[in-house]
């Protein structure tokens, strides 16, 4: 096989640190989040970190190679974290976990893909990020189309704001209407911003965790140069996946952007008395925490402080919640991809079920990709008619 073990060497602390005790599976339903590949397997433990972790440990030994048929377990991963989270072995000198499996696994894809040992599925997303510039490999020209009767300005350097609207959000129907929710709520704030329409292109988050390195700075080194170009220096962001990229990858690439995901940026509008939610809504709603805005950059109080500010609003946690919340099972592309797969055991149908459970009748989503998992699990479960699924933009707009 081409290729070589390049990434997953340069964790081999990481991998040899791992004392197998297992906590990283999360096989505790009733109390502690899943792996998101444990929870879609029924709880084998070959399929679950813990056993990817062996299967690194192997491979460095010389024990195992790469192959499709390990591409294939590999590739469920959707990079949320959860099992650094729960990780037993503790680095006593930071206090946090000594071995971090989701980087390995991470490190693991990296290899694969340079070695072109991936899900055909996968090969897909990346060829049609590389080649159109977007997941849905559709055209540039149709990404605000939506957004024509709304009257948003182009950005043009003069602007406060650059609005990034992402993929899933300029084509997946659905997250459009989510836009037009954000838009209309910045626009009754006054706040000044613009869109870059057709020259905006995919932020390459999800190639970067499926270990598309060399894509992912391609996409990250034209990206920087365009903003600079057009003057951009801070950017509100509609997806926690495009936030994570902005923020903690592109400063490695020379683009130091301030960056904030729009329930940040919504969350102090409310505070500075610009937008004002007073019309009563009258619902049970519970909120899911997106992996890419809670347990990678901490935000978990931004979107809970939107939900509180709305009157007649009854809001209850789920039992797993912030960074105990189950994984959606969206990243990594897994939205475009379902390399996961799962049936009645998929991550978005058991969460649905858990926010059902708890009494909830709406479930707030803060972004586009748990928007389009939970579309698809509240159908699945057969819950439609008595469960809606809601971006808070569009819970904030009713009040507002």
């Amino acid at each position: 096989m081409e290729g070589g073990l390049q990434h997953l060497e340069a964790k081999r602390k990481s991998v040899l640190r791992c004392n197998r005790v297992g906590k990283c599976k999360g096989w505790d339903p009733e109390r502690i989040s899943p792996c998101p590949i444990t929870v879609a397997s029924g709880g084998l433990s070959a399929l679950s970190p813990k056993g990817l972790m062996i299967s690194a440990r192997e491979i460095l030994s010389g024990n195992l190679e790469y192959s499709e048929e390990l591409s294939e377990t590999v590739f469920k991963c959707t990079a949320c974290g959860n099992c650094t989270s729960l990780c037993a072995s503790v680095d006593f000198e930071t206090g946090g976990p000594l071995t971090r499996p989701h980087e390995v696994i991470a490190a693991m894809k990296a290899d694969m893909t340079e070695a072109g040992v991936v899900p055909a599925a996968v090969k897909t997303y990346l060829r049609n990020v590389y080649e159109f510039g977007n997941a849905y490999a559709a055209p540039q020209e149709e990404r605000d189309q939506h957004l024509k009767d709304l009257s948003v300005a182009a950005f043009d350097g003069t602007h406060d704001y650059l609005l990034y609207i992402g993929d899933v959000g300029s084509y997946d129907p659905r997250s459009r209407s989510v836009v037009r929710a954000l838009v209309e709520l910045l626009q009754t704030a006054g706040v000044s911003f613009g869109v870059l329409g057709k020259e905006e292109k995919c932020d390459g988050n999800e190639a970067n965790f499926l270990g598309e390195k060399a894509l992912f700075q391609h996409i990250a080194e034209e990206i920087i140069e365009l903003y600079r170009e057009k003057n951009v220096t801070r950017i509100i962001t509609l997806s926690p996946h495009a936030f994570n990229a902005f923020k903690r990858d592109y400063p490695a690439f020379g683009g130091g952007f301030e960056t904030v995901h729009y329930t940040q940026f919504l969350a102090s509008l409310i505070k500075d008395g610009k937008l004002k939610p007073t019309k009563p809504v009258d619902d049970v709603v519970t909120y899911h925490d997106p992996c890419f805005l809670g347990r990678h950059n901490k935000e978990y109080e931004a979107p809970r402080a939107i939900l509180s500010s709305v009157p007649g609003l009854r809001f209850v946690e789920m039992p797993r919640n912030r960074e105990n919340a189950l994984c959606c099972c969206g990243g990594a592309a897994n939205a475009f991809t379902d390399v996961l797969g799962g049936g009645r055991n998929r991550p978005s149908r058991n969460r649905m079920r858990e926010a059902y459970d708890a009494g909830a009748r709406v479930l707030a989503v803060a972004c586009p990709q748990c928007m389009v998992m939970f579309e698809d699990a509240v159908k699945d479960e057969g819950l439609d008619a008595n469960m809606r699924v809601l971006d808070i933009t569009e819970i904030l707009r009713e009040s507002c």
